[in-house]
């Protein structure tokens, strides 16, 4: 693979969705690092910015399609002399026994010739945390939460060792709070053993900040490291702190995008509800019913939106409650449920950017990827991370029509985001 011109990377992102891919490169950019989120590997060679975030829709890929997507991305990055891989997936470890997280990791792994990586998806902005290898939410163990209902990924297991032993055959160690308190020696200290034990795999715990900034030190020159991007924001600041980075750089505004507004949401989580009935409050809300013919469906759902755009911002949703969902997964499959959705809220992206969309906030990580390669965008303008669930981004489609995103993580945002975040996209 030809190298580019462009300064080396101090880090090459890999996301194992659309919103956790954006929020990592938002993450960068409020540090004041040049940022560039792209959706595949062709698009890293030309990408600016000291780091490239890859965006793919692996989640729920079948674990060789998801690791062929995730070497190709990695070895691109490797072309622009990425000094460090981070493989990014959701603080809720969304997975399965037969999930990718593991496979990828093996095989990111062997590519970087590391003896070593670290799984730190913890959180605790938003009250995701691990200790002694559990993963909680809140104050309940992740297999008691909203999370064991996940549609696609229900965590009914909140033991991260087990859970990625079931997706690797190498053993699968710990880093424990009591050692990482005593800081960087004894860290290091743990990890060598583990090493020498054979054991390359290490679920992290974190339960604050604090254990975040020490896991990034002890990580930040490891050729591959995985988790949440809130423990690569520590990143920045040690990368300051050894002159690879001048000073702090403001970080850029995203252009004021004016157009119709629109929601697509095919997250079936309870805050994508919950934040739907919020906009339903001042905003119409149109429901769609998975069962129906879905060419009908699209049609009915396009007139019916073209009918209220000029008005203001529409939501469209296939969001529905556990129950509900069982029902459809049950009647199409679990994956054969998803395509549906997916294919009936990308193809309204398309037709409606075509009728003067060009603001689209959207909730949910597969719903997103859907959604982006639909409209055919390759590479993004980021936004500063903001707060949680709140990725902004700015592409320009095949078509050369400007357009403003958000990607939102089912799982995250403020109750209105909806209609504030339209609103803020034509202030820029």
């Amino acid at each position: 693979m030809e190298k580019s011109t462009l300064p080396p990377l101090l880090l090459g992102g890999i996301g194992d969705d659309f919103t956790g891919a954006a929020e990592l490169a938002g993450m960068m950019v409020r540090e004041g690092v040049a940022a560039s989120l792209v959706t595949g590997p062709g698009a890293v060679a030309d990408a600016p910015g000291r780091v490239v975030v890859v965006a793919q829709k692996s989640r729920v890929a079948p674990a060789g399609q998801a690791v062929a997507a995730t070497v190709a991305a990695a070895q691109a990055l490797q072309a622009r002399g990425a000094r460090q891989l981070f493989f990014k997936y959701c603080a809720t470890f969304d997975s399965t026994p037969a999930g990718n997280i593991g496979p990828c990791a093996d095989a990111l792994l062997d590519l970087t010739g590391a003896a070593q990586t670290g799984y730190c998806p913890a959180f605790p902005e938003v009250a995701r945390t691990v200790y002694q290898g559990h993963l909680f939410f809140g104050d309940r163990l992740i297999s008691e939460s909203p999370k064991r209902f996940d549609p696609l990924t229900p965590m009914t297991d909140p033991d991260l060792q087990r859970v990625l032993q079931a997706q690797t055959p190498h053993p699968v160690g710990l880093l424990a709070r009591p050692v990482i308190v005593q800081g960087r020696a004894a860290m290091q200290a743990h990890l060598a053993g583990l090493v020498h034990a054979g054991i390359r795999h290490v679920i992290t715990d974190a339960t604050d900040e604090a254990d975040l900034m020490a896991l990034a030190d002890v990580t930040v020159d490891w050729p591959l490291m995985t988790g949440g991007s809130s423990v690569a924001v520590y990143y920045p600041a040690l990368w300051r702190a050894r002159g690879w980075l001048d000073g702090d750089a403001a970080p850029a505004e995203l252009p004021a995008v004016q157009g119709h507004g629109l929601v697509l949401a095919g997250s079936c989580a309870e805050r994508t509800l919950a934040q739907l009935d919020a906009f339903a409050a001042h905003g119409p809300v149109l429901q769609l019913d998975l069962r129906a013919d879905p060419a009908a469906s699209l049609a009915g759902a396009i007139e019916w939106a073209a009918g209220r755009l000029a008005q203001g911002p529409v939501a469209i949703a296939t969001s529905q409650g556990p129950a509900q969902v069982a029902e459809l997964q049950a009647e199409f499959g679990v994956a054969g449920a998803a395509a549906r959705a997916e294919a009936l809220l990308s193809g309204l992206a398309r037709a409606l950017a075509a009728r003067g969309v060009r603001r689209i906030m959207i909730a949910g990580g597969e719903t997103s990827g859907a959604v982006v390669e639909a409209l055919g965008l390759t590479t993004f303008q980021v936004g500063a991370y903001e707060v949680p669930g709140i990725s902004r981004l700015v592409a320009d489609d095949p078509a050369g029509r400007r357009l403003a995103l958000c990607l939102k993580s089912g799982k995250l945002g403020p109750l209105d985001m909806f209609s504030t975040v339209l609103s803020a996209m034509t202030r820029g």
